[in-house]
């Protein structure tokens, strides 16, 4: 796949990304329950990787203790149909191009389509990198926004909800909105957004042109936002934003889909030539989310006029910009709305199994009840008191470890954090999605001025602008933070203000413009973490702990023993949590 990719298109930047999306994953799903799941960049660590996920199906089908015969339905999704070629083929002839350069770019559309991503494409490339040839009457091919749709469904518990989804682009869309009723999907055709106005894709546009790398840095610019106001006027809404009276928005100026480069000129028309200076990039930034705030806003205030549902579902790679969900919640009529751990292509194998599950005639109303609940971001691999002493073998003349019992290891973690230091934690299953939850985290004390910047360049060697995110207990969250409407943000997918009074008791976990991106704990969810986080309450009157993943930049967030302990022996990570194992660098305990 790589090499037609890099002969046919490297021309023009189409890519994989383009097609098939990214972020790899597999997911098992038993009876409706969701038993595995497991993004293929944990496995074979390359981040964000676009490769088969064979290691991802291997470990999900070991986990579910079945094998590819036991499998009922195979869920992909994505559906490159006939159809869609076809459409595909018409807006190329009906584009400004030369008339040759369409000729060869409908040949290679033909050819990559049969040769790629069509259904017996998939197929084959399935047989070929796992042995297996799944029966085409067990195969379900979900388009890719209806898997996004189904996702936060699925994972928030199967309720009815309107949803908006959002993203780079699916086949032909970059957007749409509808219903989910009883399991049933209701999309508002009206309300399709084609690739060429996509808000995912103009925003990962001005990624590139701020120097960052495309559909992987997007949260820089969010973290550069913060230190600028958007200019007034804002050029970006101003000559660029449409928006139109059915609730869809376009472009002045329609993107080319393949080319990231397209708007160079306009941005630089827009603010002057790039200068590679604080003030510079996060004036782009601060001008480029007010755009994509305005934007989805503008999509909700029509999806609540078309819907009586009073839940809303925001799902897609823009359902990651957390700096625009906070605003465009509470600007809205719905009384909740969620953004799973799964919004990005991290999460559609789970909606596409959840799709599949849901239209299975032997599906009915009652089993949707009784799978009615919602899912647990720990969905991968979980290693036990064996494995990391089998680990550790490796590292015996480096590392100091103490064994601890259950009892003691919270107690002896909280005293540690009352010092200004960094702990790598490892524990239970490995959390599904873009972001670290409290099972493969790093964690600090935010009582301290400087923390920020000793992670930042002693740890996750990243730009020192970039901020963490605290824990919070949940029920003690809208005393420290206005979340307004909002009870519980679990999954790092919201922003809040930080009431004054607490900004000085953890400067380490604000933003240079006053808010953090919180996770919020339970007992029921997060057990051993929310006990840690009284402990340190307890000890220090410090009422939040700083979380960021555990790996550095470039890197995924480590999976296994050994991951953790590379990872803790090339930082500057004073002490690793690996289980009830304490651990310490030879050459600290020495000091």
């Amino acid at each position: 796949m790589s090499e037609f990719f890099s002969e046919r298109f490297g021309a023009t930047g189409i890519n994989k990304h383009y097609l098939l999306g990214h972020d790899a994953a597999a997911a098992v799903l038993v009876d409706g329950r969701l038993v595995a799941a497991v993004e293929e960049e944990r496995l074979n660590r390359e981040k964000k990787t676009t490769d088969f996920p064979a290691n991802a199906i291997d470990w999900c089908l070991k986990e579910a203790g079945i094998t590819f015969d036991d499998v009922d339905l195979f869920a992909f999704p994505w559906n490159w149909s006939a159809q869609v070629l076809d459409e595909i083929r018409d807006g190329i002839s009906s584009s400004p191009i030369p008339e040759d350069a369409k000729t060869r770019l409908i040949a290679d559309m033909a050819d990559l389509f049969d040769q790629v991503v069509s259904h017996e494409a998939i197929l084959a490339d399935f047989e070929a990198r796992t042995g297996h040839r799944p029966d085409p009457a067990k195969v379900r091919f979900v388009p890719h926004h209806l898997a996004h749709a189904t996702t936060g469904y699925y994972l928030a518990g199967m309720k009815d909800a309107a949803f908006l989804v959002s993203d780079g682009r699916a086949e032909r869309f970059s957007t749409l909105t509808g219903e989910i009723r009883e399991g049933r999907i209701t999309v508002f055709d009206d309300t399709v957004t084609g690739a060429q106005y996509s808000i995912g894709t103009l925003f990962s546009s001005i990624t590139r042109f701020l120097g960052f790398v495309p559909n992987n840095d997007e949260y820089k610019v969010m973290g550069l936002a913060g230190y600028a106001e958007p200019p007034t006027p804002n050029p970006f809404v101003e000559n660029l934003l449409r928006l139109h009276d059915d609730g869809r928005y376009t472009f002045t100026k329609p993107l080319q889909t393949d080319n990231l480069h397209s708007h160079d000129a306009l941005f630089e028309e827009y603010f002057g030539p790039f200068e590679d200076t604080l003030e510079y990039t996060s004036r782009v930034a601060a001008a480029a989310q007010e755009m994509l705030n305005v934007a989805t806003a503008h999509q909700v205030r029509h999806l609540e006029k078309r819907t009586d549902l009073d839940r809303l579902l925001f799902e897609g790679g823009v359902a990651l910009n957390c700096l625009n969900n906070t605003p465009m919640f509470e600007g809205s009529r719905f009384e909740d709305m969620q953004v799973s751990f799964g919004a990005s292509d991290t999460g559609i194998t789970i909606g596409a199994a959840a799709h599949a599950w849901l239209g299975h005639p032997d599906t009915g109303p009652e089993d949707i009840r009784a799978a009615s609940a919602p899912v647990s971001p720990y969905l991968g691999p979980a290693y036990d008191e064996a494995a990391i002493e089998e680990a550790l073998e490796g590292f015996t003349d480096r590392v100091v470890v103490s064994r601890l019992e259950d009892d003691e290891v919270i107690g002896h973690v909280a005293q540690l954090l009352r010092e200004k230091v960094v702990i790598g934690w490892f524990d239970g299953r490995m959390e599904h999605g873009p972001r670290a939850l409290g099972h493969r985290s790093i964690l600090a004390n935010p009582g301290f001025d400087d923390i920020k910047d000793i992670i930042n360049t002693r740890v996750k060697h990243r730009e020192p602008f970039r901020p963490f995110a605290p824990l919070v207990l949940e029920e003690q969250a809208p005393k420290i933070f206005d979340m307004g409407r909002k009870t519980s943000s679990p999954y790092m997918t919201f922003v809040f203000p930080v009431r004054d009074e607490y900004k000085d008791r953890i400067p380490g976990a604000v933003h240079v413009d006053g808010t953090s991106r919180i996770q919020t704990l339970t007992d029921e969810g997060t057990p051993r973490l929310t006990a840690l986080l009284r402990k340190f309450i307890e000890l220090t009157d410090t009422p939040c702990l700083i979380n960021t993943s555990f790996n550095v930049a470039g890197e995924p967030i480590v999976l296994t023993p050994t991951d953790a302990l590379n990872c803790f022996m090339g930082t500057e990570i004073d002490y690793l949590i690996l289980g009830n194992h304490v651990i310490a660098k030879t050459d600290r305990v020495n000091q």
